[in-house]
């Protein structure tokens, strides 16, 4: 085993056979954190957007932020018990992607998987940069380095998901449950102390808000007010990325999958709601003052604050001022939701991978996402989602009010694609359906995506007119290059699957078989590659020999009358001292000769043990291979010729072969004794 091998394994853990599959399925008290690590840890983040845009026109219309809180909870359920039907009717992993594929079309469908991909990276970016600004207010040496330690945390997160999915959820439950913990037991804090009258204010009470321009009109009305409480409502709906989540991840579910996921997506739905109408109402109760530039705040005084004033978050404000007689609570809270925003990338990683491999099979991305790694997770798509998502981050200075301006674009793109689907979906059975009690349940369910259809409309309108000029224009543009990005990969399968079905022409044999062997020099490989020709029986064999100096040729051409091979000599002189192109013009004109011919190049190669050697060989052969390989009608094959040093490569083997590995005494292929010898079997 290599360094490398041995490096891997460190990392990863041992390989997994592709038996041991139904080993890695989650009970649904792993799947809640990994599933729904997303969409409850925005409740740390979405109350920020909100009182950011409230704030916009001064402390005022803070009076607004429950009423908007209640909006965005009403919306979050009635999308979690959309969900539910999908994850009864498609319980295959394919969520909005198959729904809207299989009932409203191939184009619905690859839109709907533009979107998702691209939700998924920004949630990644989003999540990471989140919780890298929260660990920053307790940890000081992260401010000014959270590019830095965001990626290393990306690359982390990527590192832990090749491992597997039991294995990440089982790394990820016990942060998510003590978020969890922490915001719903603040939550109750903070209601025991309002209920007795000794609930604190927040440490930004007394600060006073300058509105921004354009809002510094008096108390707006109208229009203006109606504008910025739909800008308000549709950052709060960053609360609900990630609950489609769950429907992708069906698959990964223990039995009975659908029934499982179903209480899952309810269990999620619940929490999710109760924890972000907590923290939205203790925040307008203890009179937090939160912008997004806080140039725009003055202190009781009315003095601006001083340069390099770091405004804490909603949360750390909140959770300090609760617990400030019990300061552990506070840091409890702070670090439960720095590391829960975090790893709620996980949920990304969990849902790109399987969406990668389920695009690949239908031909929409590379095969090579289609493939599961030695742990039996996509490591492909594990690895790309931690590419753009570093890229995001680098590019937008990990900041996650200008990446959520980009943010839930695509997962209400989804969201609306999805809802129409099923509502086809249930019109189409109901069609067929003739049990009453049957039909019942189908009107209620298609009753119930209408619903959903309505609002998740609503709020994508609201959406694009108040977030596209902000940043929104940008997640549309990834979106339609993802989209022209697999039509594109779906045309080139097409065409090669076209290319290569068999036809009545390939039954035919080749009129003819034109051998050529490469002559370097008279040694052993040429006569190994000669051997080796003449034993494939060609109906023309030569050798043939590209000149470009003569004193050399005319001392081969001598050496190889004076051996008497049996096979004519044909020398190509290159005038420029060219060996690739004589060769590969040769080869054509062999083919116009005989167009139904085939010509077979052999070309001799040494086996080296050390990678600098491979350096030092084979390098014109490498050219060669590369330029005929685009000729039709030439087979190229290579004819090795094995030099002393490649006994290093073969006992590097030998020795690998022979160490015991993990699960050789299982399958018997090794007893106390040592390694059993092949062929046979230990009998137990």
């Amino acid at each position: 085993m290599g360094v490398g091998d041995v490096s891997k394994r460190i990392l990863l853990g041992r390989k997994l056979r592709s038996s041991q599959l139904g080993e890695t399925l989650l009970p649904k008290r792993i799947a809640l954190p990994v599933f729904a690590s997303d969409a409850l840890s925005s409740v740390a983040y979405a109350p920020d957007e909100v009182f950011i845009m409230l704030g916009l026109a001064g402390a005022s219309t803070y009076i607004w932020s429950w009423k908007i809180g209640l909006a965005v909870a009403v919306v979050m359920l009635t999308v979690v018990a959309s969900y539910r039907q999908n994850v009864h009717a498609y319980p295959s992993g394919g969520g909005d992607y198959e729904v809207a594929t299989v009932n409203l079309g191939q184009t619905a469908g690859v839109t709907v998987a533009s979107a998702l991909l691209v939700d998924y990276v920004l949630t990644v970016a989003v999540s990471v940069s989140s919780g890298v600004q929260n660990a920053a207010a307790a940890v000081p040496w992260i401010s000014h380095h959270e590019v830095v330690v965001a990626v290393v945390l990306v690359l982390a997160l990527a590192a832990t998901n090749l491992r597997g999915v039991r294995e990440s959820g089982a790394f990820f439950a016990v942060p998510t449950y003590c978020f969890m913990a922490g915001v719903l037991g603040m939550a109750l804090v903070g209601a025991l102390r309002a209920s007795d009258g000794h609930l604190p204010d927040v440490e930004s009470a007394n600060f006073q808000i300058i509105p921004a321009p354009g809002y510094d009109g008096g108390n707006l009305t109208g229009l203006a007010l109606i504008f910025l409480l739909a800008r308000a409502f549709s950052s709060g709906c960053a609360a609900l990325t990630g609950v489609e989540a769950i429907s992708n991840g069906v698959p990964a579910f223990r039995k009975p999958k659908s029934r499982n996921a179903a209480t899952t997506l309810l269990l999620l739905g619940t929490i999710a709601v109760t924890m972000l109408m907590s923290i939205i109402v203790l925040a307008h109760h203890m009179q937090i003052k939160y912008v997004d530039d806080v140039s725009r705040l003055r202190d009781e005084q009315g003095n601006p604050m001083p340069s390099g004033y770091d405004q804490p978050t909603v949360m750390a404000q909140i959770s300090k001022a609760v617990f400030d007689n019990f300061t552990p609570g506070f840091y409890f809270v702070l670090a439960a939701t720095g590391i829960i925003l975090i790893l709620a990338a996980n949920t990304a990683f969990n849902g790109f991978p399987v969406l990668g491999s389920i695009l690949a099979r239908d031909g929409f991305m590379p095969r090579a996402l289609g493939s599961r790694g030695d742990r039996l997770a996509y490591s492909n798509g594990i690895l790309v989602l931690a590419f753009f998502a570093c890229i995001l981050i680098v590019a937008f200075d990990a900041q996650t009010t200008r990446l959520i301006q980009l943010y839930i674009v695509g997962v209400f793109v989804s969201f609306n694609l999805s809802q129409l689907g099923m509502i086809r979906h249930w019109t189409r059975h109901l069609k067929a359906e003739t049990d009453p009690a049957a039909r019942r349940r189908m009107h209620r369910s298609r009753m119930i995506n209408t619903f959903g259809l309505g609002m998740t409309l609503t709020v994508f309108i609201i959406i694009l007119l108040t977030k596209f000029l902000a940043g929104a224009w940008i997640s549309i543009l990834a979106m339609c290059a993802f989209y022209a990005l697999m039509r594109g990969i779906r045309r080139h399968y097409d065409k090669v699957n076209l290319e290569l079905a068999a036809d009545e022409e390939d039954r035919f044999m080749p009129t003819k078989v034109h051998a050529v062997v490469l002559v370097s020099k008279l040694h052993k490989p040429t006569l190994r590659a000669l051997a080796y020709a003449k034993a494939t029986r060609p109906n023309v064999l030569e050798a043939v020999y590209v000149s470009a100096d003569d004193a050399t040729t005319k001392a081969l051409v001598q050496e190889w009358d004076d051996r008497n091979l049996g096979v004519p000599l044909k020398v190509l002189y290159s005038p420029y001292r060219e060996i690739v192109r004589p060769i590969v013009e040769y080869a054509i004109q062999i083919r116009k000769a005989s167009p139904r011919g085939v010509v077979a190049v052999y070309i001799p190669e040494y086996v080296v043990g050390r990678w600098w050697e491979q350096l030092l060989h084979n390098q014109t052969a490498l050219r060669l291979k590369g330029k005929l390989l685009f000729t039709p009608g030439v087979m190229v094959t290579s004819v090795p010729y094995q030099l002393e040093s490649s006994q290093i490569a073969r006992d590097r083997a030998r020795r690998d072969s022979e160490r015991v590995k993990a699960g050789d005494l299982r399958r018997g292929t090794v007893r106390s004794g040592g390694r059993v010898p092949p062929g046979k079997q230990v009998h137990r």
